[in-house]
């Protein structure tokens, strides 16, 4: 099966870029010809790693859209592809033109609920704009053959919104690898901790996602001012590329105090290791990868309850889960979390079980592999 996977950059801070590098070794052994085309320039990107897996890579990405997707359709009809995967907007509108162009079927990821309430109102987002988008994405959604989405939630929602029947909708979550993300240890706390010049006994509330307003740092910010009130020595460690909520985060944090931005890493895992709370104030998901990751590290977890998120994470007896925008009942799950250890334990045991029997890359891998057969059989 040769497969043409069509996607926005290969940037090395995004949810569809790194779930992408996670799996693609599990699709070339399991005998998938996999091409990766990328629509915009990636310096320092995840090139290295997919050639590594056995991928091919192409940037198609030229100055002007129309070039790029000229250059899409002339990479689609030369190499001729069994199946186009498309993955995030601008992947999806020009790949699904450029695979029907070429008489190639094409299935696309959602990985978001996008086009909702919360869209609408977000700062920085223009109603009217995020109506535009939505329009073009449905009538190109008709020609896709079939649909992966993340989630349940992910598929009911964007189901109604594209205008899509549901049974052509198949549910993967993402997964990674239990080896890759190791385990809390107190040799892997201590040297972490060492690195970052911070005591063994200081509590460290830990998040790692882009400064957007998606992700709800600010709430999180605002929360951690009343930690420090019962938790004067307490730190947080934010991780992850600046954004258009960056200047605000900044202005928070000065008044808040004892938050350090760390920036983009490339050890996220062991600063999850090193933590004594994971957060993901989060105002909407399609998954919540840095959660389920948080999972089978194996650190206590407090959550912004939305319905992705939820999903993904189970329930209370997994992590805490609160609602979002709520910042004085964030800080009091963070601040449950950071004075109840034994409760925290209980939880992060169980959440780790869910993680092996659900969001490891074996099973992940071979369920993709079933959606793209699945995919080839439809006529």
């Amino acid at each position: 099966m040769h497969v043409l996977y069509v996607i926005d950059s290969l940037h090395r801070v995004g949810g569809a870029e790194q779930g992408l590098v996670a799996m693609a070794p599990q699709l070339v052994r399991a005998g998938v010809q996999l091409d990766v085309a990328y629509l915009k320039g990636s310096p320092g990107g995840f090139q290295p790693e997919l050639v590594a897996a056995g991928a091919r890579v192409f940037g198609v990405h030229r100055p002007g859209r129309a070039a790029t997707a000229a250059a899409l359709r002339r990479l689609v009809r030369e190499q001729r592809p069994d199946l186009v995967h498309t993955t995030l907007y601008e992947s999806d509108v020009l790949g699904r033109a450029a695979a029907l162009s070429a008489g190639v079927p094409v299935v696309s990821s959602l990985v978001n609920s996008s086009y909702g309430p919360e869209h609408l109102h977000a700062r920085g987002l223009s109603p009217w704009k995020v109506r535009a988008a939505q329009a073009v994405d449905a009538v190109t959604a008709q020609g896709a053959r079939r649909f992966h989405a993340l989630t349940r939630h992910v598929a009911s929602s964007m189901s109604r919104r594209l205008r899509i029947a549901a049974d052509r909708i198949d549910v993967v979550p993402r997964g990674r690898d239990p080896e890759l993300l190791g385990a809390v240890t107190p040799e892997r706390r201590a040297a972490v901790r060492a690195a970052l010049e911070l005591d063994g006994g200081v509590p460290v509330v830990l998040a790692a996602a882009r400064q957007q307003y998606q992700k709800g740092l600010d709430v999180l910010v605002e929360a951690f001012a009343d930690v420090r009130r019962k938790e004067p020595d307490a730190v947080l460690l934010l991780a992850g590329s600046r954004g258009a909520e960056t200047a605000r985060l900044e202005e928070l944090a000065e008044r808040a105090g004892g938050v350090r931005f760390l920036g983009p890493r490339d050890d996220v895992y062991d600063l999850m290791a090193t933590a004594d709370v994971f957060a993901v104030p989060s105002r909407w998901e399609g998954l919540g990868s840095a959660a389920m990751e948080a999972m089978g590290v194996g650190v206590p977890l407090v959550c912004s309850d939305v319905p992705a998120l939820r999903e993904t994470v189970g329930s209370q007896d997994y992590a805490l889960l609160v609602p979002p925008e709520r910042p004085a009942e964030l800080a009091a799950g963070l601040l449950e979390a950071l004075g109840d250890p034994a409760a925290a334990g209980t939880r992060v045991k169980a959440a780790r079980a869910r993680f092996l029997t659900s969001f490891t890359l074996q099973q992940v891998g071979a369920q993709m592999v079933g959606f793209y057969e699945r995919s080839l059989r439809r006529a």
